[in-house]
């Protein structure tokens, strides 16, 4: 395990206690983040190699950065925060482990970054099709190499929006006070991450929380005792009933989130 089993290996990461140093250091060792670094180096090369002119490969990227935003919006506001994949006991703890924790202890690091045994097969769903049509194998390797690219991107940044840490960038402190809102006063908006335009858009976007009345599902995604007793399974791997609001968002950890809850 060398790095990865000093830095991972029986221990959970706290962002809301962490400063960015720690974070940079947590981020590169994490697995996921390796596995999508090293595949994008590896795509990224089998497109140059393969490719008989730049323009090509060059549409299937620039596509794949266009398309990137849009589908992780349909994906978050209708797959992860769909009330329909904890009905079923074959996907309950898929759901569980790529978004259910993530919002009921928004902090905790582990959680945050998605499963590669779920998140793999999106990005190539979502890249290699259109870099295909555009320039066979490579620009689907070309749109794929963008897709893993920005994945990695995403989730820095989705990480410095839970970090207790007041960024420089006065976009980088919009995204982050965005998100937080998603998290601690209204999860049926702002869905993105780095881009909102797909929320402008499909009209589920509020710049500041006096315009959205306070979820009560904010934490627990629907998910309430009432459900967990008609759909016991996320429960059961939880090992504890679906909280309301959960300890840490009592006392957010940073000033956005700070923000996001006295609104509330």
């Amino acid at each position: 395990m060398g790095m990865w089993g000093d830095t991972w290996r029986g221990r959970s990461y706290d962002l809301g206690r962490m400063n960015l140093r720690e974070l940079w250091v947590a981020y590169w060792t994490y697995p996921a983040i390796v596995v999508y670094a090293a595949l994008t180096v590896a795509s990224g090369i089998g497109a140059l190699w393969l490719a008989e002119g730049w323009t090509g490969i060059a549409l299937a990227g620039l596509l794949a950065t266009a398309i990137y935003p849009v589908a992780w919006y349909l994906i978050h506001r209708y797959i992860l925060h769909g009330r329909w994949l904890y009905k079923m006991k074959w996907s309950a703890a898929m759901w569980k482990r790529v978004h259910f924790d993530h919002h009921q202890d928004p902090h905790k690091l582990e959680v945050l970054f998605g499963s590669l045994v779920n998140t793999l097969p999106t990005i190539a769903g979502v890249t290699l099709p259109v870099g295909w049509l555009i320039d066979g194998v490579p620009g689907a390797l070309a749109a794929l190499s963008v897709g893993l690219g920005t994945t990695c991107f995403y989730e820095f940044c989705h990480c410095i929006q839970h970090l207790n840490y007041r960024p420089k960038s006065e976009w980088l402190k919009r995204i982050k006070q965005l998100h937080m809102a998603h998290h601690f006063h209204n999860e049926d908006g702002n869905y993105g991450i780095v881009s909102f335009f797909p929320d402008r858009l499909f009209r589920s976007y509020y710049g500041e929380v006096r315009q959205r009345p306070r979820s009560p599902h904010v934490f627990n995604l629907g998910y309430d005792v009432e459900e967990a007793k008609r759909y016991p399974w996320v429960q059961e791997l939880t090992g504890a009933p679906p909280r309301d609001r959960p300890p840490g968002a009592r006392e957010p950890r940073n000033a956005d989130a700070t923000q996001a809850a006295e609104a509330s």
